[in-house]
């Protein structure tokens, strides 16, 4: 837990005053985003074009590697929840686990960054659609009481960066197979594309 941490949680944090729809909305984004994704993920897969097929590929790298990231920092550095503090109110029936951080957020920002950096980064929609997405699953998981603002801040980074590190592997990858492409039509005197 950081400095800023109880007076931003404290603000963002649902209470007892909290408009009903505001909690129910939050559980919503929280609990279904993350199944509806996985959903147009997979719809992405069985009817996309080659190209969204590769973007589909770094984005699923870039969660996978924001997921690893997260896990080797929640297991190194085991922080709690607002609730085992005894800080404000907790919304959602939810373990002991450690805290920092966000899984949720984790994979929500890799998941933005994806398709920002991905060949679907021209539909400007998409984009902002995954990243609206990705602040409200951030801000659902403060909301709802099971992480505190630094944890889906942590989150954010991690999934940015396992993004980033995806592309940067996909396209060291691409990169040797089209070095490998044209090596052997050099061999066989064919002409470059």
């Amino acid at each position: 837990m950081f400095s800023f941490d109880p007076a931003l949680y404290a603000l963002v944090n649902a209470n007892a005053q909290t408009p009903l729809l505001s909690i129910e909305t939050a559980r919503f984004i929280s609990g279904w985003v993350p199944n509806l994704s996985l959903i147009v993920v997979a719809l992405g897969f069985v009817r996309g074009s080659p190209a969204m097929r590769r973007s589909l590929v770094l984005l699923l790298m870039s969660m996978a590697i924001a997921w690893c990231i997260a896990r080797l920092i929640r297991w190194g550095f085991p922080t709690p929840r607002p609730a085992q503090l005894n800080m404000g109110m907790q919304w959602l029936q939810h373990g002991g686990r450690a805290s920092f951080p966000s899984m949720h957020a984790s994979g929500a920002f890799a998941l933005a960054m994806a398709v920002s950096l991905g060949s679907m980064r021209h539909r400007t929609t998409l984009v902002a659609f995954a990243w609206m997405a990705a602040l409200a699953m951030a801000w659902s998981r403060v909301h709802l009481g099971v992480h505190f603002p630094s944890d889906v801040i942590g989150g954010a980074l991690v999934g940015i960066c396992g993004a980033y590190l995806a592309w940067w592997l996909l396209l060291g990858i691409r990169k040797q197979r089209g070095l490998r492409w044209s090596r052997l039509r050099l061999r066989f005197g064919l002409q470059p594309r």
